[in-house]
């Protein structure tokens, strides 16, 4: 059976992160903390969002276990069983 492909949970920690370390002080330090709340909800809806999703893909990994289903965390769009293209050397020359 092939392996079900998910996102690996760091996709989630690094933009929860981002968000909550520095968009959120940059939105509050650009429109003061009392101004702009608007900016400074929409940050904190993102966050909610992110955070739901991270809960629901979880359920979802749960599920797949009791089913004896694989996952298979990516990192990227990348197949697994592609080699990787070699970076060019920019000192040849």
């Amino acid at each position: 059976m092939e392996p079900i492909s998910l996102p690996s949970h760091v996709h989630y920690e690094l933009l929860l992160q981002l968000l909550e370390r520095q968009t959120l002080f940059e939105v509050g330090k650009t429109f003061g903390l009392g101004q702009r709340p608007h900016q400074r909800e929409q940050v904190q809806q993102l966050i909610s969002t992110l955070r739901k999703a991270l809960a629901q893909q979880k359920q979802l990994e749960d599920d797949l276990q009791r089913l004896n289903i694989p996952i298979e965390y990516r990192w990227s769009l990348n197949s697994s069983m592609e080699a990787p293209s070699p970076s060019p050397d920019i000192t040849a020359g």
